[in-house]
């Protein structure tokens, strides 16, 4: 008898298991994941190199470089204060776990300084990741779950870094902060003779010339 409710029991269980409203279980999935850069409005940056070392220590390098998603909206507010959006693009982390540091090195246009930094991924970003594709939005458990899990990296005058990850939901949740150090050997590795990626766009300088760099809001 026991035997019988003890595999009823199990059989109530996984019934409603696979009855979740919530379960992302068949809906479609990338097995890998998205490096993402974002920047505070106004504040450019260009990346230089990205690394991962994933939660197997396999070490996987140039992940991603190149500009950031970032804006120079031109309201007449200090939209340079704190961060406005998280970044939408990204590259596929190819062949890798989940993420256990990541290595960024970038060019802080306003500032001509370049800063280097490797960022330890706590596992409570690891766990968000996971859910993101394998758990649907309880707001709208109608729609498929995320397709890729995504980690973004808020670059910011000096040396600051944010890590966002998104939640089932798609919201950004931040896991991480960190202070980057000064490359001594400046921009491009000093391969390049000093010179930066770009020179600071005029909108920047309007805006630096009007309200500074808010150091200290990121």
């Amino acid at each position: 008898m026991r035997a019988m409710l003890a595999l009823l029991g199990a059989i109530l269980i996984s019934g409603c298991q696979s009855g979740d409203p919530l379960s992302a279980k068949n809906d479609p999935k990338s097995q890998w994941w998205e490096l993402a850069f974002t920047e505070p409005y106004y504040m450019k940056v260009w990346v230089e190199d990205s690394a991962v070392e994933d939660i197997n220590g396999r070490l996987f390098r140039r992940t991603g470089g190149g500009s950031a998603a970032g804006g120079e909206p031109e309201d007449g507010t200090e939209s340079a204060r704190g961060w406005d959006s998280v970044g939408s693009s990204g590259k596929m982390v190819v062949g890798a776990d989940l993420p256990k540091r990541i290595f960024v090195r970038w060019q802080s246009i306003v500032e001509l300084q370049t800063y280097r930094v490797w960022l330890d991924i706590p596992e409570q970003a690891r766990q968000l990741m996971k859910a993101s594709t394998n758990t649907r939005c309880p707001e709208t458990p109608e729609q498929k779950a995320r397709y890729m899990a995504s980690v973004y990296l808020g670059l910011a005058p000096g040396g600051v870094v944010q890590v966002w990850v998104r939640d089932s939901c798609s919201r950004p949740v931040k896991v991480a902060h960190a202070q980057a150090e000064v490359e001594p050997l400046g921009p491009s590795q000093g391969k390049n003779g000093g010179r930066y990626a770009y020179p600071v766009s005029e909108k920047s300088k309007r805006y630096i010339n009007q309200y500074g760099i808010p150091y200290g809001s990121w």
